[in-house]
Formats: structure tokens, sequence, C-alpha cells
């Protein structure tokens, strides 16, 4: 089996690529991971008269509360009225209170979106004249902070739990039937069990603040939980819970009346019995997860769904098996010993697992990125690439194992019973031992005292016997370099759970640089510039947006505002401007405006000559040494 292992790795790597070659070829548009696509008034705008709501519109549709969209004046107060409304399809909006004084005006929302995870950002735009304004943004925000990073942890466990319970399980059925009496494997499965239903339970805690405030303070409120039990997240993780308590059951069964079942015909039906409910059980548990996230919102959800299903329970197969057959290796009682042929059906499903892999994750990375751009220009494709790189690595150091499997033999285990039958009985108190009768409790103990030491001298020797067979040696270390690479493996697909798709990310950045907010206003006479810029650093991408107002000769209003790709506020280091009049030879002239708030900086008085065709040119600094400038031509005057 070993000699075809490289020509299967082979066709396994070209059939990815031709896969994911072919749908990503073919992309259409899609969504999810819900990003601000536009609003009114929109990003920036000084308004003439004050607005009498404010409309957001997302790229899907989003679940919101009371509070999720909030509008504050240049002190911090709400004028908000009353709860956001869906207007038309994915645009909501607030109402505002009358009579808004003059200033600058700060729009923050909180949604969650279709695929559960929740959206935050924050927009200022102004009525009649710019104005500073007191909102900084530093408060809790919602997936973020301290709480972010306990539900990120969280969703971890849950996941390892589940890959160690389900794949534990199916290790113990489907390739070593004996492990089940094996007590390393059972604190293993169980352990997977209490893993993943303590996180579950940790996660349905921490959903309420996660999605609004992000403040650790609110994890208790039992008004926030009684609001998570009604959405879509609640629903999924409470039927984990219900499924867990019918895992109990098959684990108790597994590792209690199937050990002791010795009737060849009564073990064989129970295998099969446990091994139905055992894939209902499971397949019921990833489903808890496809119906809440990525998989339950944008193209082709109806596929979309099985086939995550499909591909968890690969993983758990895979990486749970594996995670089983590493404890087996290195805890089982020499005794008991893993067989080859036990790690050999192992290999079997381990393939079969990867072979599903390829299919399912091609699938999934068609619907979450849509173009080959994606993978170097999104944070979602750069994570992907990643966990290629090191499923790649997981399937060669797998090559290596199954190298060790075709050479392992059970020489060491079949002489270490040979010699298990050839060591005497122990002498029976009386029977001739030193001296004492039968009835003497000292003899008694002294005989049971040698049972025990030529017991354990016994089972020292078998396991040195094992030990020393240089191919289960071999097995076991690249086993545990596979297990390794496995934990990574699950950190990475973890946080690709939580990062906004490639395929919303480059969407939400087309519409923040498209040309509809930029060019001359003919009712107000202000000028609209969109930028985009990459200063090449980490978190270096971003569209700048310069407003003149009224662009005409003389004293004019300059607004600078910088976003992230997503549309959200991006506090950069630095920000500088300037201006010059090629055709004339004048400038450049250069203006440092004055940083307002979150991503808005802003200058008065900036004098502009004469007119013609000005170059506005802005550099942006994103971190000590990263910063780049960019430019666009315009009509002043």
């Amino acid at each position: 089996m070993n000699r075809t292992t490289a020509p299967r790795l082979r066709t396994l790597l070209l059939l990815l690529l031709a896969v994911t070659g072919a749908l990503l070829a073919g992309a259409s548009p899609a969504s999810a991971h819900a990003a601000l696509t536009g609003s009114d008034p929109a990003q920036g705008v000084v308004a003439r008269t004050a607005p009498s709501q404010v409309s957001l519109t997302f790229s899907e549709k989003v679940a919101m509360s009371d509070g999720s969209v909030r509008v504050l004046d240049p002190r911090g107060k709400p004028v908000q009225t009353g709860s956001p409304v869906g207007v038309s399809g994915t645009t909501y909006a607030v109402k505002l209170k009358s009579g808004l004084a003059k200033g600058t005006y700060t729009v923050t929302y909180q949604v969650v979106s279709a695929d559960s995870h929740p959206v935050a950002g924050a927009y200022t735009f102004s009525v009649g004249a710019p104005s500073r304004t007191v909102v900084t943004g530093t408060a809790p925000v919602a997936g973020g902070g301290v709480v972010g990073g306990l539900y990120a942890f969280g969703r971890y466990v849950s996941y390892a739990g589940f890959i160690v319970l389900a794949g534990g399980a199916a290790f113990v059925l489907a390739c070593w039937q004996r492990g089940a009496g094996v007590r390393a494997v059972q604190r293993l499965v169980v352990g997977g069990w209490i893993a993943l239903t303590a996180a579950t339970l940790w996660l349905l805690l921490l959903r309420g603040s996660y999605t609004t405030t992000g403040s650790f303070a609110d994890v208790f409120d039992l008004d926030l939980l009684g609001q998570v039990l009604q959405t879509k997240t609640g629903a999924a993780l409470v039927s984990r819970l219900l499924l867990l308590a019918a895992a109990a059951l098959f684990v108790a069964v597994l590792f209690g009346t199937y050990t002791r079942r010795e009737d060849a015909t009564e073990k064989r039906d129970l295998t099969f019995g446990l091994a139905v409910g055992g894939v209902v059980v499971a397949a019921g548990l990833a489903t808890s997860w496809a119906m809440a996230e990525h998989a339950s919102t944008g193209l082709q959800p109806g596929l979309a769904m099985p086939v995550d299903v499909v591909h968890l329970l690969a993983v758990a197969a895979w990486l749970g098996g594996l995670t089983a057959l590493l404890t087996a290796l290195y805890r089982a009682p020499a005794e008991q010993p893993v067989e080859a042929a036990a790690v050999r059906r192992f290999s079997r499903l381990a393939f079969g697992s990867v072979l599903a892999l390829v299919a399912t994750g091609a699938y999934q990375s068609w619907r979450q990125l849509g173009s080959w751009s994606s993978f170097t220009e999104t944070r979602y494709g750069q994570l992907l690439l990643a966990k290629i790189a090191l499923v790649a690595v997981l399937v060669g150091i797998a090559g290596l194992s199954r190298r060790w499997t075709g050479r392992l033999t059970d020489r060491s285990t079949d002489a270490g019973r040979a010699r298990t039958d050839r060591v005497p009985a122990t002498t029976t108190p009386g029977g001739g031992g030193a001296g004492g009768d039968a009835g003497d409790p000292g003899d008694a103990r002294r005989a049971a005292q040698l049972a025990r030491q030529r017991a354990a001298v016994d089972a020292a020797r078998q396991k040195r016997l094992r030990d020393a067979d240089e191919n289960r040696f071999g097995l076991r270390r690249s086993v545990l370099a596979e297990a390794g690479v496995a934990l990574v493996l699950l950190a990475v697909t973890t946080a690709l759970t939580q990062t906004e798709p490639g395929r919303t990310e480059q969407e939400a950045e087309a519409a923040a640089s498209s040309p509809a907010g930029s060019g001359t206003s003919a009712a107000s006479g202000a000028l609209t510039l969109d930028m985009p810029f990459d200063t090449g650093g980490t978190d270096g991408k971003g569209v700048v947006r310069v407003g003149l107002d009224p662009a005409r000769v003389g004293g004019n209003e300059m607004h600078v505002y910088v976003q992230r790709p997503n549309g959200r506020a991006f506090d950069v280091p630095e920000v500088k401007v300037s201006f010059t009049l090629e055709a004339q030879k004048i400038g450049p002239l250069p203006v440092n405006p004055d940083h307002i708030t979150t991503g808005h900086w802003s200058a008065n008085g900036v004098q502009l000559p004469v007119a013609g065709d000005w170059k506005v040119a802005v550099t942006v600094r994103t971190s000590d040494i990263d910063q780049a400038t960019v430019s666009k031509n315009a009509q002043i005057g």
C-alpha cells in the first residue's frame, strides 16, 4: 500500500488545483458576513439642512435590535428616536430628532449578519458646517475586545472537542475495536465530550455580549441570554446541547456494554447499531455549525450546508482519529498494543477523509472567494492559503506515516505473548514456598507481592520490546508531528470561520471606491474625491476621501476621511494633503489637517489662489515606516 502513496498524493494535489481553478473561473456574485455598502447621509457629506433620518444599506439582510444604530451629536448625545426599521431589501433607517444643530454627527452601528457574525462600524456627516466632536469610538465594540477573544477561544475548544469526540469514536469502531477497553482512549473521547459541552455552554453565555455591547459585565445578563435564545445561533447552540445528551448515551454504551460483549454475533450487531447511531449524532452536531454560519447564507445555501457537514465529518475522522491513534501508540498498556492492522485501517480511513476534504474545500473556497485575486488581496484568502499549506504539510507527513505503517509488524506483540505464555503461574501460598503453611497471612501477602512484582517486570519487558521496534517508533514520531500540525490547522480554521469572506470584502471595497461619491456636486458646489491606497505594510489598504467646500478660489473647508476596505473608519497615524496647479507651476501647497475623530481630519481656510485643474495629493502613513501618496486631478473654481 505504501508504494501507491506518492501517486495518490500527486493525483490528490492535481485534483485540488483543477477543481479549484474550474470553480473560481466560473464564479458569480454572492455575499456573506454583511458589510456596509451605502448610507444616507453618506460618509463625510456636509448637508445644508438637517436630515429627518439616517439609512444604512448592507450587502445582505442583518438582524437589528433597539440600539443597533445610534446617531450622536457633537457632544456625544444620541439624537435618534425609536428603533431602526427595514425600509426596503437590505436598507434600514432610524428617525432623528427635529431641529438638529449645526456640527458633525457620528453614526455607529452594531448588527448581526445572516451568518451569525457581529458587524460594527461608524462614520460621520455634518449639518451646516463641520465641527469638533467628543465621540472617540473607544468603547467596547461587538465582536472585539476581551469578550471577542474569549468567544474565539470557545469556538476553538468546541471544534477541538467535536473532532476528538467524533473522530476518536470512529477510530475505535472502524479501526481498533479492542481500543474500546483501553482506559487512555476512553479518557480521550470522554474528554472531547466534556470540552464540547463546556464550550457550547460558554458560547451561549458569551453570545449576547459578543453581538451587542462587547462588555464582559454583560456576559451573565439574563435579558441578553433570552434574546440570544430567540436567534438562529442560539437555537443552533441549544440543539447542540440536546445532541450532546444523545452523544453521552452513545459513549456510555461504547465504553460499557460494548466492551463486555463476548459473543461475536451480538458484538457485530452492536457495532453496526453504534456505527449508524454515531453517524447520525455526529452529523447532527456538525449541522449545528452549518445552520448558523457561513454555509447558511450567500450562494447556494441548500447545497453549501450539507457540503459543510461532510467537510466537518471528514475533518473529525482524519484529525480526531489521528489523535486517538497517537494516544493509543503512546498510552496503550503493553499488553494491549495497537495492532498494525488497526493502523492500516486508519490509513485508509484518513485517505478517504482527505479526498472528501479536497472536494468540499474546493467548493467552499469558490463560495467564499469567487476570484483568484481574493487569495492575496483579502484576509480570508490569506488565511485560506495558510490552511491549504498546512493541509499539504499534513498530507506529506501522513505519507511518511503510511511508510512506517507498511513496515510495521506484530513481531514484538507475538513475541511478548509467547513469553507471557511461558511465564510460570504464581506459586500458591503454602505450595512449596519458604516454609509457611496455607493459612499463614504473612505468606499470602508475600506471595501476592511477588505476583505483582513479576507482572510489573513482565509488562516492562514487553514495553521495552515493543518500543524497540524501529518501525513502531518511527510511526509514533510521525503521528506526533501530524498532531502538532493539526493543532495549528485547527486554529487557522477557527480564525477563518470568524473572518469576513473574500467576496464580501472585495464588494465592500468596490463600493467604497466607486465613482458614485466622486466628483463635483452641482447643488452645493462641494467637491469629493475618493482615492484607494496601499502602503504595502500590514493592514495598509484603504480608501481616503477628500471633501472640499465650496471648491472655489479663496478659502475652503477641507475634510479628509480614511476608511478600511470594509468601510470602517481607519485611524492612521498621519495624513497630509497638498495642492498643485501644474499648468501654472503653482505648488505644491501643503495642508496639515487636524485630527477630529476616528478616521476624520479637517482643515479650515484652505486657500487656493486661482482656478484651474488642480492635482490633489494625499499622503497616508499607516505605521512608522509604511506610507503611500495617492492623487487625483479636479477642476476647482
